[in-house]
């Protein structure tokens, strides 16, 4: 009856590592791979910042309505990283470091289950030479020989099993409780996450349809004609004259040609006049 109870004890003690051998091993593994999850959202985080930066320094070459609708989008896409920095922070806090915290969790465990593999390997021990001895009387033979010892070893290791068993099903009980909460934490931030990008980029994608085109093509043809723009200038306004203003100007040129032609004659005859009067100066004084 006792070599039963043993083995049922064994049993029960096996069962009980391996649920702590698995939650030990996979909760490592979830661990691992959600603080890599959440490594790779921070440097898609950070690739997005250098892609707004460029958007930026790229808008600000262009003609006016890209040059805005870029920097517009620009604008969207880094608010998105803002929100992806609240999803990198709660993920970290909400999911990463619970699993993380089960590594103290299994260790004290694994501290129950060697107090319970002392206490049964001692019951194990002592019921293993008791049954070496030769059967005469075996009641007596129990007390005079053993006295209470393997009574105390059993009972001790009755005891020490009942808490692991009271343990292990709190252990277990929690660890559900656990995996619910992280589980449910993750989708939660996902959703939010998901739920912001999609008003971000539905924004942005806005800003990008808004871009005008046409206006902005004929911003980049009037740009390729701007040193011909005075020139051009002055024959839309020569053409745009009346003809009033046409003769007006042609009788201003005619006009100035008279008083020139009128100003020379008048110079042509006073040297004429002063040549005359050194003739005769000339003329009487050879006289005399």
């Amino acid at each position: 009856m006792m070599r039963r109870t043993l083995e049922n004890r064994n049993a029960q003690t096996k069962q009980l590592q391996t649920a702590v051998s698995n939650v030990e091993k996979h909760f490592g593994e979830l661990c691992q791979i959600f603080a890599a999850y959440v490594r790779k959202t921070a440097r898609l985080r950070d690739k997005a910042d250098l892609l707004v930066n460029e958007i930026n320094a790229y808008a600000a070459t262009e003609t006016p309505h890209l040059k805005l609708g870029l920097m517009n989008f620009a604008d969207e896409f880094a608010k998105l990283q803002d929100y992806r920095q609240a999803e990198v922070e709660r993920l970290e806090a909400k999911v990463v470091e619970p699993l993380k915290a089960y590594g103290t969790i299994v260790k004290m465990k694994r501290d129950d289950l060697k107090a319970t593999f002392t206490a049964r390997n001692r019951e194990a021990k002592q019921l293993t030479q008791l049954e070496r001895t030769p059967q005469l009387n075996e009641f007596s033979f129990f007390f005079k020989i053993f006295g209470w010892g393997i009574l105390l070893a059993a009972m001790d290791a009755s005891r020490t099993s009942r808490h692991l068993e009271e343990t292990i099903n709190n252990f277990e009980r929690q660890k559900m409780k656990d995996i619910k909460t992280i589980f449910s934490e993750f989708i939660t931030i996902e959703m939010l996450f998901h739920g912001k990008a999609l008003e971000v980029y539905t924004a942005a994608y806005q800003n990008i349809q808004n871009i005008d085109e046409d206006e902005d093509l004929e911003v980049f043809r009037n740009s390729l004609y701007a040193p011909d723009y005075s020139s051009r200038l002055d024959i839309v306004r020569a053409n745009s004259k009346s003809p009033l203003q046409r003769s007006l100007s042609a009788k201003c040129v005619s006009g100035t040609g008279q008083v020139s032609t009128c100003r020379l004659r008048k110079d042509q005859q006073a040297d004429d006049d002063e040549d005359e009067e050194l003739d005769v100066t000339e003329e009487e004084n050879f006289l005399k």
